[in-house]
C-alpha cells in the first residue's frame, strides 16, 4: 500500500473508534455520502480535506503520521522457523492465538487448562520468538501488525490442514453467523484477478472488525475462523475422466 493510502487506512480506523459516520464526514466536507465513500475507497484526498476529516477525530495529520510510523515497525508475517516453533507445541500455539486475540494472561488461565507458571513460560517463549514483548506485570505488547497473517502454506497453515480442516468443515453451517458455499465456474484472467482482489478485501475487513472488537471483554467476543480460498481445482474423479493428450510428435510412429 502506498504511504498516502496507509494514512487513509489509519484515518478510517480513527473514525470508527470515535464513532464518526460517513454521513458526518459528508456534512463536514459539504459532499454527498456517496462521494465520501468513493473518496475513501479510492484513497483520494487533498491535504485540506484530510485535515478537515482529522478534526472530526480530535487529531491532526501529525497524529496520523505517528500512528502509521509505529505500525510500520511491526511485522505482518513471521519467518518459517518462528511459525514452526509455535506450531511445535499445542499450548504455545493456543497462547499465541489468545494474545493475538487480545486475551490477557489471567483470562487464558481462567479459560484453559494452563497454570500461571506454565502460561508465563509460554509467554516468555513467544517473547523470545519475537511475537510479543512481555512487559512488567505480565502485560503484553504485540509485535505484529493489524494486518498480520500466517504464512501461505507455512507451518501454521499446514498444522490447520492436518489437524483442524476436517473438524472445521464437519459443521452444518446452519447458524445465523455461519456460512459455507462452494461454487464452480470458468473465469477469464481478468475475472480471476477481480475475485481474488475482492476476497483479499474481505479478509482485511475481517481483520479490521477483529481489531475494533478488542476493547470488549472475552465474554462478549466469540472465536470465529473464516476460511477464504479460491484456486484452479477439479475433482480427482473428473480429472481421471479427461482424455489423455497424445505425446507423439507429428510425423513419427507411436
Amino acid at each position: 500500500m502506498a504511504h498516502s493510502g496507509a494514512l487513509v487506512e489509519v484515518l478510517k480506523r480513527e473514525l470508527r473508534t470515535k464513532g464518526v459516520t460517513y454521513a458526518q464526514v459528508a456534512r463536514k466536507l459539504g459532499l454527498s455520502e456517496a462521494s465520501v465513500k468513493r473518496m475513501f475507497s479510492r484513497r483520494d484526498f487533498t491535504l485540506k480535506r484530510l485535515d478537515q476529516v482529522c478534526q472530526l477525530t480530535n487529531a491532526d495529520f501529525s497524529d496520523l503520521a505517528r500512528t502509521l510510523n509505529r505500525e510500520e515497525t511491526l511485522i505482518s508475517q513471521l519467518t518459517p522457523d518462528q511459525e514452526k516453533e509455535i506450531a511445535s507445541s499445542i499450548k504455545l500455539f493456543l497462547v499465541a492465538v489468545c494474545v493475538l486475540n487480545h486475551v490477557a494472561p489471567e483470562q487464558i488461565i481462567d479459560i484453559y487448562d494452563v497454570s500461571q507458571a506454565e502460561c508465563i513460560q509460554l509467554l516468555i517463549k513467544l517473547d523470545r520468538i519475537g511475537f510479543i514483548r512481555l512487559l512488567p506485570g505480565n502485560r503484553i505488547k504485540l509485535l505484529v501488525s493489524r494486518d498480520f497473517a500466517w504464512l501461505p502454506d507455512g507451518p501454521i497453515q499446514r498444522f490447520f490442514k492436518q489437524h483442524a480442516h476436517g473438524d472445521y468443515v464437519r459443521s452444518r453451517f446452519d447458524q445465523p453467523d455461519e456460512y459455507f458455499v462452494a461454487v464452480n465456474g470458468m473465469l477469464s484472467v481478468s475475472s480471476r484477478a477481480t475475485i481474488v482482489a475482492r476476497l483479499k478485501r474481505i479478509a482485511r475487513e475481517f481483520s479490521e472488525l477483529h481489531n475494533d472488537a478488542v476493547r470488549l471483554p472475552p465474554s462478549q467476543r466469540l472465536n470465529m475462523t473464516m476460511l477464504v480460498a479460491i484456486r484452479h481445482w477439479e475433482l480427482q474423479a473428473f480429472t481421471e475422466l479427461r482424455r489423455k493428450k497424445s505425446t507423439t510428435t507429428p510425423g513419427t510412429r507411436p
